[in-house]
């Protein structure tokens, strides 16, 4: 549910308007002029709003939806009670993203959290540091010498920019971030609390103890990756640490030094990268995977959630369990452990 106070929709919509944004079908030419004002879940629905149901399994709900409008799928359109505009499209889920930043963009991308319009003056700016017009740095942020800010970019209360970084346009820096020896391209959003570029774990065994190993490399960050809070991405040893542009990476995420992360990945939270490891295009990361040192997942590969990685992942693979195999290997394990737990509790039943 939206929250007038937080979240105010910028305009109102048509159903016909919706269907040529998101080159959608409407069922009934004759809703056309159906208003949307908002969006809500499929179970929530209500007057005004546009929900979406994608997916067999979610088709009986079609039925007992109140909403103003409906995105989904061909084979659930004709389920949806009479009334509804009913906007039939082959990716309902991401037609209705689209329609949701359009009425509520304050949402899809971070404004100021003060409200100021350009340089606090309780903030601190070396005079070295070069910000192109139309940056905004909220009180408490800290530009340190050298550092390089385009147009557009929110640098956020308490945030600090470290020596010498670099940060395209249309970035976010989030609360109380912090950012060092890093590059960032543009429209790259870094949320509250994040800590990128720090030491990469980095020792060597001596007489006495660990010896720290210098990390001399950089963290890359290309355009329009998002990075979620409290997740650390570590500088490179020697080597930079990379993070391919679209890449999407969750909350309290570890990615040590000298990762290079590809294009188009979506990294769910709790995952762990450890050091040199290298991630191809579009792979998929669940929540809690753990990924061992210098290893390879190949491009479009799928890692279950709470699965560890010991071993490279072929391109386009789906890989799980403790340690992680191919995911059919996997499922046969599984079930294979359980008919024998069932089988030794049933002979355990017979000798009571």
């Amino acid at each position: 549910m939206t929250d007038p106070v937080f979240f105010v929709a910028t305009r109102r919509f048509s159903a016909l308007e919706v269907a040529n944004l998101v080159g959608a079908e409407l069922a009934d030419p004759g809703q056309a002029d159906i208003v949307i004002t908002g969006i809500a879940s499929a179970a929530q629905g209500g007057d005004g709003a546009l929900v979406y149901l994608d997916g067999a399994r979610n088709a009986h709900l079609a039925a007992q939806i109140n909403a103003a409008a409906l995105l989904c799928t061909p084979d659930i359109a004709a389920m949806a009670r009479p009334g509804i505009a009913v906007l039939v499209s082959k990716r309902p889920q991401t037609a209705f993203a689209l329609i949701g930043r359009l009425l509520f963009p304050a949402a899809a991308s971070p404004v100021a959290m003060t409200g100021e319009t350009g340089i606090s003056a309780r903030a601190h700016i070396d005079p070295t540091a070069r910000l192109e017009a139309g940056v905004i740095v909220e009180p408490g942020a800290v530009i340190g010498p050298d550092v390089a800010i385009g147009s557009g970019t929110i640098v956020a209360p308490n945030a600090v920019v470290g020596r010498s970084c670099q940060i395209g346009r249309d970035c976010y820096i989030g609360p109380s971030a912090s950012l060092q020896y890093t590059l960032i391209g543009n429209r790259v959003i870094i949320h509250p609390g994040a800590r990128i570029g720090q030491d990469g774990f980095g020792f060597a065994t001596g007489a006495s103890g660990p010896e720290r190993v210098p990390q001399i490399g950089r963290v890359v960050i290309q355009d329009n990756v998002e990075i979620g809070a409290n997740t650390s991405v570590d500088r490179g040893a020697l080597a930079d640490t990379v993070i391919g542009e679209n890449s999407k990476i969750d909350n309290l995420v570890q990615i040590a030094h000298n990762v290079r992360i590809g294009r188009n990945c979506l990294i769910a939270g709790l995952a762990g990268i450890s050091g040199s490891v290298t991630v191809g295009d579009n792979v998929v990361m669940g929540g809690g995977v753990g990924i061992a040192d210098h290893l390879t997942i190949g491009a479009g590969a799928h890692l279950a959630a709470g699965s560890g990685f010991m071993n490279n992942v072929p391109p386009g693979e789906v890989w799980g369990g403790y340690p992680a195999e191919p995911m059919q290997t996997t499922l046969r394990a599984i079930a294979t452990l359980r008919k024998l737990t069932a089988e030794r509790s049933k002979r355990g039943r017979g000798n009571g």
